[in-house]
């Protein structure tokens, strides 16, 4: 579902990933369709690598938004993105009551209602897509460890002769001596 969709810091909205190269990648606003390359130095983050930090543990950012769209019944969000901070906040509180209000800025509560909505406006939060891919990925996992309990075939293989070689040196060939080294003496 957010496979390839990004959140470049600097830009406005989200972007698609269209191609890459060695020193940058190319991207495509979702509302504008304009395409523009980011470079190496800009931070830029996969929604589907972001999570919202609470008391217990992290909730990807998927799991957050799909949260909304129950409580907002599949709609656009109630709560503008230029609400009060106080009702940014509350709203946030009904949608994961156990978010760390340490480390959880206002500021990343409204990016994360302005992504749904745009998300929710280019109809590209189907949820059911994602539990699908979530069946499909358990049962690839399962299949991968059938694979991997099944007894493998056994295959001889032929034993390897062993040659003997001679290692000796040829006999009209003298083996290395040690040359002594005369050592004067003190008297």
């Amino acid at each position: 579902m957010l496979k390839d969709i990004l959140a470049i810091s600097g830009y406005p909205g989200l972007y698609k990933l269209v191609a890459q190269n060695q020193k940058s990648i190319i991207v495509e606003s979702l509302d504008t369709k304009k395409r523009i390359p980011v470079y190496q130095t800009t931070k830029v983050s996969a929604l589907e690598d972001i999570a919202i930090y609470t008391t217990d543990e992290e909730i990807p950012l998927v799991t957050i938004l799909e949260k909304i769209a129950k409580i907002e019944n599949k709609a656009a969000c109630s709560v503008s993105k230029n609400a009060s901070n106080n009702d940014i906040k509350e709203y946030f509180e009904d949608i994961l009551p156990n978010y760390d209000k340490d480390r959880v800025y206002v500021s990343d509560m409204k990016k994360v209602l302005t992504w749904y909505n745009i998300l929710h406006a280019l109809k590209m939060l189907n949820f059911e897509e994602k539990a699908k891919e979530q069946a499909e990925d358990a049962s690839k996992t399962t299949d991968a460890k059938t694979e991997e309990n099944k007894p493998k075939s056994v295959t001889k293989v032929p034993k390897k002769q062993v040659v003997k070689t001679n290692t000796a040196a040829p006999k009209n060939m003298k083996a290395p001596t040690a040359q002594k080294k005369s050592v004067p003496v003190k008297k």
